[in-house]
Formats: structure tokens, C-alpha cells, sequence
């Protein structure tokens, strides 16, 4: 059971960038999710809810990952990354139809960018103990990630879909 939650349902398991594939699954709950909940207030509830229970899987099930995998950071540890993916999708504009894909597109993609290039603090925070380090340098490449998210997806793509 465990470790098909770290894995985040086997996301984590994919032999070729287990955390693109991991940010990927969880950008696509997520989409889906927001079809179910088509406000604005409701799917940030949502988001707020994984990403809290995403952290705190990711704290309280490192220390077994880290042991069972044998490494600090295990690649197959994906709970970090759907964490990040919901704090990159918060207070995002909530579109509908294709629009919306667009939006999660971006999402993942800004995340994937600041999650790969680690740009200071993310590295740094890497060093916290166990679960902490595996999942604040994730949230914080995720503040990042929002940021550009923000910017891309009210500045330019409400403009080019609206």
C-alpha cells in the first residue's frame, strides 16, 4: 500500500523521468477533478486539499521510501511533485472546454521547468531532513512555477483563447 502511494497509483514507477510522469498523472487528476468542481472556490479547495495531503504523505512516508529505495530522494517518490503540481494550479483562472487544458498545460510545464532547474532556495531546502527536504523544494519550485503560470495564463493565453 505504501508504495503504491508514494508512487502515486505507479506514476512514479515509469523507468524514464518518474517525476515528469508523476506531474503529469497528477496534472491530469487534477483536470479532471476540475471538470466535478466548476467554481473557482470549490476547485481551489480541491487543489488546497491534495497538496495538503500530498505534503503530508510525502513527510510521513519518506523515511520508509528513503530505506526501501536506498536513496535520499527516491525518483520513484512522486507525492512531492503532485504537491507541487496543485500548489502550481492554485488561484489559476478556471476555464472550461479545451481552454482549461491549455491552463493545466502550462501548469505542468512551468512546474517541470523549476522542479528540473532548481533555481535557490530549491536546492537548499533539498537539505532538510527526510520527507522535508523531498517535498519544500517541490513547493517551492512550485511558487515559481505559479508565478509564471500566472503570468502566462492571464496575460497571454486569456488574451489569444477569450
Amino acid at each position: 500500500m505504501r508504495q503504491w502511494l508514494v508512487t502515486f497509483f505507479g506514476a512514479g514507477k515509469s523507468p524514464i523521468a518518474p517525476g515528469t510522469v508523476g506531474s503529469l498523472a497528477a496534472a491530469i487528476l487534477l483536470a479532471l477533478l476540475q471538470l466535478q468542481f466548476r467554481t473557482p472556490l470549490s476547485f481551489t479547495v480541491v487543489l488546497l486539499t491534495v497538496m495538503i495531503l500530498a505534503g503530508i504523505g510525502s513527510v510521513v512516508l519518506a523515511p520508509w521510501a528513503i530505506t526501501h529505495y536506498g536513496r535520499k530522494d527516491p525518483g520513484a517518490f512522486v507525492l512531492d511533485e503532485v504537491a507541487g503540481v496543485a500548489l502550481t494550479m492554485l488561484f489559476l483562472p478556471v476555464l472550461h472546454g479545451r481552454q482549461e487544458l491549455w491552463v493545466v498545460a502550462t501548469a505542468f510545464l512551468a512546474f517541470r521547468i523549476f522542479d528540473v532547474s532548481k533555481p535557490p532556495p530549491c536546492h537548499q531546502l533539498e537539505k532538510l531532513p527526510a520527507g522535508w527536504g523531498i517535498l519544500m523544494d517541490d513547493l517551492m519550485a512550485a511558487v515559481y512555477a505559479n508565478v509564471l503560470a500566472q503570468i502566462v495564463t492571464r496575460f497571454f493565453l486569456t488574451s489569444l483563447l477569450g
